[in-house]
């Protein structure tokens, strides 16, 4: 499903961002993408959904090259990639339901179709009687989720979590790391990319491991052990 064949990005400044990226992902894979700040994972992660392009190499989801793609066909592939982020990105003037909707409305679905999905995916977070509530009135933890049920509304091949857990604390860390495992175990491909040890190795999973932009190690059940 994904795929990165020898990919490098250098900035004008002669700066590596990564380098010789190359590995793969299969569909239904759990993957952790990890390493310190400025390890190269938010590239990675940009040139993937098509915002960057690669100095160098292919980058493929599906069948698609991601980087010979023209801005026009950019929305049909990011339709396919839910992401979330640390800080959340909600609308502080919607509520949880309209922030979920607004990812449809600008779509121009239909008002009943939207309506019924906002619920539908409020229920899978967990947050089914939060709906009305506002940003400002929801922990840490329930605006990721509402965050993960915006990304979830396209049915996503793919979600990709960014360090979802940097700004919460140990309890909600944990909720969102089981919210990923349930959507994981649903269908959906993750990619989470972080540097918080604990949760990486609480999930047993593929890791890869970034170090100045290259990868270091790649194991099915890898563990965070970068110094």
């Amino acid at each position: 499903m994904i795929a990165f064949q020898n990919v490098s990005k250098i900035y004008p400044n002669n700066s590596v961002a990564i380098e010789d990226i190359d590995f793969k992902i299969v569909p239904g894979e759990f993957v952790s993408i990890v390493g310190k700040s400025g390890a190269g994972k938010s590239t990675l992660l940009r040139i993937l959904i098509g915002e960057e392009k690669p100095t160098k190499g292919r980058v493929f989801f599906g069948s698609a090259e991601v980087n010979r793609l023209i801005p026009k066909e950019l929305p049909q592939l990011r339709r396919q990639i839910g992401m979330i982020f640390q800080d959340f990105k909600l609308l502080p003037t919607k509520s949880a339901q309209e922030n979920v909707a607004f990812a449809m409305e600008v779509e121009g679905r239909p008002q009943h179709e939207i309506d019924d999905l906002a619920i539908q995916v409020l229920d899978i977070v967990g947050l089914r009687d939060k709906r009305h509530n506002f940003p400002n009135e929801l922990s840490g933890g329930e605006k990721q989720r509402v965050a993960i049920a915006r990304a979830m509304v396209h049915r996503p091949a793919v979600l990709i979590a960014d360090e979802p857990t940097g700004s919460l604390d140990r309890l909600n860390t944990d909720e969102i790391v089981k919210l990923l495992i349930k959507i994981n175990e649903l269908g959906t491909t993750v990619m989470l990319a972080t540097h918080n040890d604990q949760v990486v190795n609480s999930l047993h999973k593929r890791v890869i491991s970034m170090v100045d932009g290259r990868i270091i190690r790649d194991e099915a059940k890898g563990k965070y052990v970068i110094a």
